[in-house]
């Protein structure tokens, strides 16, 4: 999902989801119709600038399809702050669009509630089969064990931005591959008003993809095999430590990054006054605060030793953005046709171009505009090395509470307070308490 959302958008519809996957919704079980064959309404989210911008990039692609299948589609653009609330509400009365951008993050959520189309062998074949998407991006698109609820349509993943001025004036021939070679690089970097690496310590969902990663790094999931909370494990409770640290004991994130939470953290970046930055695909954001191409690097997010890959030398979690259609829609058929031409070859080489994120359809990986070194660090990041957010029911519980307890960590290191393992395993332990009771 993108890092924009709203940090808020998590709290304020915790109880709302948990009472519409309690009550499976309120949407057809009985699937759709095509009773209305010439129409479709489509809510897309917000991924531009702005939501004229995403309508600009947007209707004239719709045309096409228009021009091709005789259907008209009516588009809304979304804000974030808006968008899980307005799908939820959707789920509850049954008045929902027909087809709908979701963040990747809230899959399993919404295909609780039952409202949304499974994507089986049946409709996959209808789009041209699952092997044309990237096999991380459909892991990010249900609950394990069912069929996706969605269909990947953007992909994001996490690098590491780094300064090329800033390491050269300190000596430093090439960015950090483990995260002790980070730190040993960060205290050359930190002093004089500089800091080696930027964060948003107060954004609940960006510190949540963090320690998720750094938590597969240590073998932990935070879920078990039974979708329980295990919040309080030693690999959960040694990633947020260890996260926390480079703050509070390393001392290579500056303290103001507490309170980080609408994007401060590239600001910085592009001033000069951090080295350093995770962040998913933000070249068109960098360019647009004044920080020219050749003025940045980009590598891959450190891992603990060796190279990024599989288990716990995962270093990104799978971010991005799946296309759903409401299991009640009044064209299916339409709907279908719809996410077809949207996950196409074509149309994902100008969308993911335009938005500068990778296309998740692997065919559409091979134009060239998706190999410039930022993009191919993040291309590879997403086909060997990023692993999807737990694909549970409670997820976005699992974001508001986690991150919370992270965010309050941080402003503790912040002040100058130890962040000891206890600490960490109490607050996290307070956390897990805030998930709904099965």
């Amino acid at each position: 999902m993108r890092r924009t959302r709203a940090a808020a958008a998590s709290a304020v519809t915790v109880s709302l989801l948990a009472a519409v996957t309690a009550c499976g919704g309120g949407s057809s079980t009985e699937g759709g119709s095509n009773d209305s064959p010439k129409t479709l309404t489509y809510w897309a989210s917000n991924q531009g600038p702005s939501i004229e911008a995403d309508k600009k990039i947007l209707t004239p692609e719709l045309k096409k399809f228009e021009k091709d299948t005789g259907i008209k589609v009516k588009l809304e653009v979304i804000p974030w702050s808006d968008l899980l609330n307005r799908i939820l509400a959707a789920t509850t009365s049954g008045q929902g669009p027909d087809v709908l951008n979701i963040g990747n993050t809230w899959s399993a959520s919404l295909q609780a509630t039952g409202a949304l189309l499974p994507w089986d062998a049946k409709n996959f074949g209808k789009i041209g089969g699952k092997d044309r998407f990237v096999e991380s991006a459909l892991g990010s698109a249900g609950a394990s064990g069912s069929d996706p609820a969605a269909v990947p349509l953007y992909s994001m993943a996490y690098a590491l931005y780094y300064n090329k001025k800033m390491f050269a004036d300190a000596g430093i021939s090439a960015p950090p591959a483990t995260w002790d070679e980070l730190v040993a690089d960060g205290k050359k970097i930190s002093k004089d008003g500089k800091w080696a690496l930027a964060a948003e310590g107060s954004n609940p969902s960006e510190n949540i993809h963090h320690v998720f990663v750094l938590g597969k790094q240590h073998g932990a999931d935070f879920f078990d095999a039974d979708g329980k909370p295990d919040f309080t494990s030693d690999g959960a409770v040694a990633a947020v430590k260890q996260y926390v640290d480079l703050m509070g004991k390393d001392k290579v994130i500056a303290p103001g990054n507490a309170e980080y939470a609408q994007n401060q953290s590239l600001q910085d970046f592009a001033k000069d006054k951090t080295a350093m930055v995770m962040w998913q695909t933000a070249a068109t954001t960098l360019k647009a605060h004044g920080m020219s191409d050749d003025e940045w690097g980009v590598a891959p997010v450190p891992v603990q030793s060796g190279s990024p890959g599989a288990d716990t030398a995962v270093n990104s979690m799978v971010a991005g953005i799946n296309l759903a259609v409401f299991k009640n829609t009044d064209n299916i058929d339409g709907a279908v046709k719809f996410v077809n031409f949207m996950t196409s070859a074509d149309e994902q080489t100008i969308l993911n171009k335009t938005y500068g994120s990778i296309p998740p359809v692997k065919a559409a990986q091979q134009d060239p505009a998706f190999n410039t070194p930022a993009l191919k660090v993040i291309r590879d990041t997403l086909a060997k090395s990023a692993a999807p957010l737990p694909q549970v029911p409670n997820e976005s519980q699992f974001e508001t509470a986690v991150g919370t307890a992270v965010k309050e960590l941080f402003a503790e290191a912040a002040a100058g307070r130890p962040v000891t393992t206890a600490t960490v395993k109490e607050k996290l332990s307070e956390a897990q308490q805030q998930m709904p009771k099965k």
